[in-house]
């Protein structure tokens, strides 16, 4: 298998599973709730070729369309789940969160999604697979434990600068009466702050999301006016802000950016790649 640079030294919030071939990881603090079956792919066990090798996930990169499904079956098989259960995102950077129900299962992968612009998804139906995409944007995980509800939010850097983790919680809470501190959330493998260069403009985003007290602890300005920003560090104080507690929030131990043969990343290989997925549902009891 191909080495991990792990950011935290050996993990210790993060497991690496093995199965037929498929490798992808996982949240042990997400199992322990014992309501989810979830799990993050990685590059490695599907038949995709070239720059898509090769557990690719995503349709519209110029992949062929049946070995993308083969993947799918694939890490369906290995997590535990059916590819006709899984309901997919349909990203375009909003922070728009919808409230998946059983008449979604399949949407995006069996059947044609029924929705558009939706970058989050929440639900509290066991048996649907929520699922969103990556190459370096975050994943954000929440799990209900109390009233057995779920959400999963693909978080950008124009998706943290509009907050979709504080977003999804506020949709859990509305919907099935969600209470923050009671959630477990997962900040999911993306890029990490030393391998994200940003320009002013976006920095500005986020000195008006944020207050200044926050802005050291969220980038550093370089001489040549640009910026490295920490996606991790914003999503975290995003959810802090929300109402979860600290220790119920997991952070990530590893960069996309920093694993290009592991992980697929757009910074590092100029947009010439697959798309990696984030899967979460509630088991059926």
């Amino acid at each position: 298998m191909t080495e991990i640079r792990w950011k935290t030294g050996k993990p210790e919030n993060t497991k690496v599973h093995k199965e037929g071939g498929v490798i992808y990881l996982s949240y042990p603090a997400l199992d322990r709730t014992g309501m989810v079956c979830h799990g993050f792919s990685t590059r490695l066990g599907g038949v995709s070729q070239g720059v898509f090798r090769s557990m690719n996930l995503g349709f519209g990169r110029g992949d062929d369309k049946e070995n993308v499904l083969e993947n799918f079956g694939r890490i369906a098989g290995a997590i535990g789940f059916s590819r006709e259960d899984i309901v997919t995102a349909d990203q375009t950077h909003t922070t728009n969160v919808r409230e998946i129900t059983k008449e979604d299962r399949g949407n995006g992968v069996t059947k044609e999604r029924a929705f558009h612009n939706v970058d989050g998804m929440i639900t509290d139906v066991p048996g649907l697979i929520l699922t969103t995409f990556y190459a370096d944007c975050v994943p954000l995980y929440f799990v209900d434990p109390v009233h057995k509800a779920i959400g999963l939010s693909h978080s950008g850097w124009r998706g943290t600068a509009g907050k979709i983790g504080k977003v999804t919680l506020e949709k859990m809470r509305k919907r099935y009466g969600t209470d923050p501190s009671e959630v477990v959330a997962a900040i999911g493998p993306s890029i990490c702050r030393d391998c994200y260069e940003v320009s002013e403009d976006v920095i500005q985003q986020f000195q008006q999301a944020f207050p200044r007290e926050d802005w050291e602890s969220l980038y550093d300005e370089k001489a040549d006016g640009k910026y490295q920003l920490d996606l991790w560090q914003a999503n975290r104080l995003i959810l802090l802000e929300a109402g979860v507690l600290p220790d119920r929030i997991i952070m990530p131990e590893i960069c996309t950016c920093c694993n290009p043969e592991f992980l697929f990343s757009h910074r590092a290989s100029g947009g010439k790649r697959g798309n990696l997925a984030a899967f979460l549902g509630l088991r059926e009891f």
